[in-house]
């Protein structure tokens, strides 16, 4: 009677987690997008860490960076901090609430949107976002890993 009893209970515990992980809300394709007037060269993994933990302030040609997130729970922060960044989300707030509440630097501008986000990374110099694949259109560039 144990084993089965421990069997079932395994299967209760594993049930949501497999559920959980076959959502497709966050394995969604996403790209790194940039205002037209910057280069879409590549840019390395480090780099584009250090851009959205609001560490790296200009680009190269010293444009200074603006960058654009989403609201923490949305499905596209979410995939797109765990499969581009290789960190989790709140591990992202961290690092912009200590800055902000230091006074050493600012968070970045949230958007509401997909829609808002091509908006405003189009219209503004320097400023750097993430779309999903779908969502990007002649507006930005999109700016590859290296």
């Amino acid at each position: 009677m144990r084993t089965t009893f421990s069997s079932i209970r395994r299967g209760v515990i594993l049930l949501p987690v497999l559920l959980l992980s076959s959502l497709p809300q966050y394995t969604i394709a996403q790209e790194v997008i940039v205002n037209p007037n910057l280069s879409s060269e590549g840019i390395r993994l480090n780099a584009l860490r250090a851009i959205f933990s609001m560490r790296l302030r200009s680009w190269p040609d010293g444009t200074p960076v603006h960058v654009f997130v989403m609201e923490d729970e949305a499905r596209v922060h979410v995939s797109f901090t765990k499969k581009k960044l290789d960190v989790f989300p709140h591990q992202l707030r961290y690092f912009w609430d200590r800055l902000v509440y230091s006074g050493t630097g600012q968070a970045p501008t949230t958007v509401d949107s997909e829609k808002e986000m091509l908006k405003m990374v189009a219209a503004t110099p320097g400023a750097i976002g993430y779309l999903t694949e779908g969502m990007i259109d002649d507006t930005v560039h999109v700016l590859g890993l290296e």
